[in-house]
């Protein structure tokens, strides 16, 4: 004799009721970034960079994470993440940097463990950091749609930048 217990509509309520808490938590929330703190004359070519953004990049569209700053800017969920008026990386001083210029914005290339690439601006009077998702672990096409507004931000080593 086997034993038949009705479980299906608990089941099937606690199924929807999970699937509707993971669908709101991961839509509705923000990435959360650091936002860097340059000095004045970084900050103000950083905030003269936040008003040329595009709102897509890479065909996603604009959605700057927490907290609100004019330092920082998102596309996508968290796909695509500019930082302005980082402090300049360490790896910058090692020779075996790699790096790639894109639209005549030339960036050193990192690899993130777990994530895709960052991408540090070299050459300009404030550093810019744009991190990708593991999405585009071998492509820099995002920073065709960044080359225009990071050339806003004046070159420091003249005629190292176009």
């Amino acid at each position: 004799m086997s034993s038949h217990r009705p479980f299906g509509l608990p089941v099937a309520a606690a199924a929807v009721l999970l699937l509707t808490a993971a669908g709101c938590s991961s839509t509705d929330a923000k990435a959360s970034v650091p936002v860097p703190s340059p000095p004045a004359e970084e900050a103000a070519f950083c905030q003269a960079l936040a008003k040329e953004l595009p709102d897509t990049v890479a065909g996603l569209e604009r959605n700057d994470p927490e907290p609100d700053s004019e330092l920082t800017a998102g596309w996508g969920d968290a796909a695509i993440v500019l930082r302005c008026g980082v402090p300049r990386p360490e790896k910058m001083t090692d020779p075996q940097s790699q790096g790639v210029s894109v639209d005549g914005v030339r960036w050193m290339v990192e690899q993130r463990e777990g994530g895709g690439p960052r991408f540090t601006s070299v050459y300009r009077k404030a550093y810019v950091e744009v991190t990708l998702d593991e999405r585009y672990v071998h492509d820099a096409a995002p920073l065709v749609d960044l080359a225009a507004p990071v050339k806003t931000v004046p070159c420091a080593l003249e005629p190292e930048c176009d």
